[in-house]
């Protein structure tokens, strides 16, 4: 009796030692892969002819590895340890249905991850708007998508099954000029060439260019341009394209209209 106490005892620390083991070769492993996986990342960074659509795959690959790495190990690891890992797998396969109702968020996430990819809705390093929320993308994971929110910086992870929600926001600004009823459009329309070329000049501004009268507004006529730059620079490129209609306006000896009450008293 004693001996077959020692004896599985034994067989206890050998299994632990050996579960031990496949733990620590797969890290290495896994580590290795990443490794590589990263080395790639960072070279592609200095490539400018590596699409984004690269080097979304290029991360989404590095989450799709780290779950085969856990989903493997584990199961090796029950297999040592006398379990039997077929019946495992057609236990799972039988609650198959009652599981898949559970996790059916997780697999729309998923599902949505892959379909990110496979259709280009979006890649790392675009700009796209989440609700009222404007960020770049950092990464296009297995079951979220984190951005970088444009006025705070704020990390922020968005379920993918959320993707119909997400929009990608464009390389225009458009901007109204307000410009008092009592301007001739003609003596307008100069002010704007000057306002033009004024933010032309602006720091991350591709072009701009004069679109005409957009609105006639209660105490205004309001003419439109519209300025193009990287999604990533558009809310301090607007502010520095109103900073310049009001230097320019100023310079032009305009003032800004703004709604005016007018009160008859007898």
């Amino acid at each position: 009796m004693e001996n077959l106490k020692l004896f599985l005892e034994n067989m206890m620390h050998f299994k632990i030692i050996n579960s031990f083991i496949i733990i620590i070769l797969s890290i290495i492993i896994y580590r290795g892969v990443s490794y590589f996986l990263l080395k790639s990342e960072e070279k592609d960074r200095f490539n400018l002819f590596v699409s984004k659509k690269s080097k979304t795959y290029l991360k989404f690959t590095r989450n799709i590895i780290r779950y085969i790495f856990i989903t493997i190990t584990l199961l090796i690891i029950l297999q040592i340890n006398g379990i039997d890992v077929s019946s495992v797998l057609t236990g799972v396969g039988i609650l198959g249905v009652v599981f898949g109702l559970a996790i059916q968020d997780w697999l729309k996430d998923i599902i949505r991850g892959s379909s990110i990819l496979s259709d280009n809705y979006f890649a790392v390093g675009d700009v796209v708007k989440y609700k009222d929320i404007e960020g770049k993308v950092l990464v296009v994971g297995l079951k979220t998508t984190k951005i970088q929110e444009l006025k705070t910086n704020n990390i922020i992870s968005i379920a993918n099954r959320n993707i119909e929600e997400i929009e990608i926001v464009s390389n225009l600004i458009y901007v109204s000029i307000p410009m008092p009823y009592e301007i001739q459009i003609a003596r307008a329309e100069s002010v704007i060439s000057t306002i033009i070329e004024s933010v032309k000049l602006n720091n991350h501004v591709d072009n701009c260019i004069y679109k005409g009268v957009n609105e006639l507004s209660d105490s205004s006529i309001k003419y439109l341009i519209e300025v193009t730059c990287a999604p990533v620079y558009k809310l301090q490129v607007k502010r520095d394209t109103l900073r310049s209609i009001l230097i320019e306006m100023g310079n032009s000896g305009i003032n800004v209209p703004y709604t005016q009450i007018d009160i008859h008293t007898k």
